[in-house]
């Protein structure tokens, strides 16, 4: 053990160990989707920080976990950003800096059970604190939080329904810290049992109490997926390709038909004969079409992803415009600064514009439905507030195909079974390459996933309910819990730095000195 401990007295290697433990939860997310290892995959950084010999050395171990950790969750960007996503890893790394530091203030030594325990709650809330900050779309969206790894755990889909995907990363947290005690501090068992008693309890309080969504009726909706379409004039083969899939569906009594996300390439304002095309396949199908246009504009400049229903008489007039882009992949962030970004990877050469609001489209059937795009998959609040403006089913329109052999494509399509849960409303997530998947009102799986080797359509019989969760109801509250759990913690630490000040003692002035005179110059 001390020829460990010399062997970390290195800077570098114990940073290089610090980034591969930050690295492991990338096992817990699809592709290999090992959701068990989620709650132990953060014990090995967790111990490491609380060994630190400074705070400062735990703060810089927060860090390089943090770039091991979001290195690992978004390895698939480094064909596209090359070494760019080595800068981005490092930069959004920082943010575990306090998190770090907050491991060895409460674990370090051996702390007394009071301390292990009030960690059970102070961590999880730091690492939530995180997740909100790198959740803000600027910063490269809320991809790969912890809560997403259970996206396939019963009891954990039926804890989104209460707290969002926000408790369940607080929760997988929580597990971590009280393993790590059970394993560092054997004087601390009882408060890691206890916390880990707990969560099991607050799991199955949410089985039994929480409200299940009432499943009233069926709608069946096609999901076309073309496949990969390479070479030149792609745009046009890949809707010639839609064109003959979708045909397929006719007399299979479909409500809806959607398509991909980039499905057309071209304005249909500037190409009518397409929006004719598209309207004479609702015809003979019996159902709307929603399309996703990705192109510049004839009405406005620039260039739009549009969410747009097209009915047996052309475009209906419901449209939605993408409002939450990628970084780098469709807009770059201050562009005048890191726009070199472009000679270094595949990053957008123009920005897309933004939508301005979030659109609930009747498709007829008495359904209404409420569209996203791409990566706005990934962002709770999105889904939750289409839900509260009366979405029946969220339809998330999606291409991977530029990550098709990583782990990207399985990851982006788990998020549906998230939102689904969250919201009790069905997830339909249709692809251009896969893979495409469908979840019904509390998360579980409907019908086939579509993977990233299928040009097909899929009808899905999916299930529709009412009543409202409550994370729609109340949204976010497992977050600003955690706001004042670290508010409290910062006020008792700024009381305890005044204590000293405000209570040490006066200055007592010396004693005086006297001087006595002698018995015999007394005399004279």
């Amino acid at each position: 053990m001390q020829r460990f401990d010399r062997w970390l007295d290195s800077p570098w290697r114990r940073s290089v160990l610090a980034a591969l433990a930050g690295a492991l939860p990338m096992f817990a997310f699809p592709a290999p989707s090992l959701w068990w290892f989620a709650y132990v995959a953060l014990v090995p950084w967790i111990l490491l920080a609380r060994c630190a010999p400074t705070g400062r050395r735990a703060a810089c171990d927060g860090w390089f976990g943090g770039l091991g950790f979001m290195l690992a969750v978004h390895h698939w960007l480094l064909p596209s950003l090359h070494v760019f996503t080595l800068v981005l890893a490092a930069l959004l790394g920082a943010l575990w800096v306090p998190w770090g530091w907050l491991v060895r203030r409460f674990l370090a030594g051996l702390p007394p059970p009071g301390r292990c325990a009030a960690a059970l709650v102070v961590l999880p809330s730091g690492w939530l604190a995180v997740e909100l900050v790198r959740s803000w779309q600027g910063l490269g969206g809320p991809w790969g939080m912890l809560g997403a790894s259970q996206w396939q755990v019963a009891p954990a889909l039926r804890l989104a329904s209460v707290g969002g995907v926000w408790l369940l990363s607080f929760l997988v947290v929580a597990v971590n810290v009280a393993v790590a005690v059970l394993v560092a501090v054997r004087a601390a068992r009882v408060p890691a049992v206890a916390g880990l008693v707990a969560t099991a309890a607050a799991t199955s309080a949410a089985w039994v109490w929480a409200p299940r969504p009432g499943v009233d009726g069926h709608v069946r909706i096609a999901v076309v997926q073309p496949g990969l379409v390479d070479g030149t004039e792609s745009g046009q083969r890949r809707f010639d390709r839609e064109e003959r899939l979708t045909r397929s569906l006719v007399g299979q009594h479909v409500d809806l038909v959607v398509w991909g996300e980039s499905s057309v390439g071209f304005d249909l304002t500037e190409r009518p004969d397409l929006a004719r095309r598209i309207a004479a396949l609702s015809r003979e199908v019996g159902a709307d079409v929603l399309v996703n246009v990705d192109a510049r504009r004839a009405d406005r400049p620039g260039i739009y992803k549009s969410s747009v229903l097209v009915g047996p008489d052309g475009p209906t007039g419901d449209r939605y415009d993408k409002m939450r882009l990628v970084p780098f992949g469709e807009y770059i962030p201050a562009r005048s600064v890191l726009g070199w970004a472009t000679s270094v990877g595949k990053a957008a050469g123009e920005d897309r514009r933004r939508g301005s609001a979030q659109v609930v489209m009747d498709v007829g059937h008495g359904l209404r439905v409420g569209p996203l795009v791409c990566f706005e998959t990934a962002f709770p609040d999105m889904s939750r507030h289409l839900a509260r403006d009366g979405a029946g089913v969220l339809l998330a329109q999606s291409s991977t195909s530029t990550f098709q052999h990583s782990w990207a494509p399985e990851q982006h399509a788990s998020l549906g079974a998230l939102r689904a849960a969250e919201t009790g409303r069905p997830m339909v997530h249709a692809t251009l390459t896969g893979v495409s998947a469908v979840y019904g009102p509390g998360g579980q799986r409907v019908g086939p996933w579509l993977g990233t080797d299928a040009s097909t359509t899929e009808v899905y019989d999916v299930p529709t309910a009412h009543g409202v969760t409550p994370y729609v109801r109340y949204g976010d509250w497992p977050v600003h819990a955690a706001l004042l759990v670290l508010a409290a913690f910062c006020a008792t630490q700024g009381a305890r730095a005044l204590r000293p000040r405000r209570n040490a003692p006066a200055p007592s002035a010396p004693p005086a000195r006297t001087v006595r005179a002698s018995p015999a110059r007394h005399g004279h």
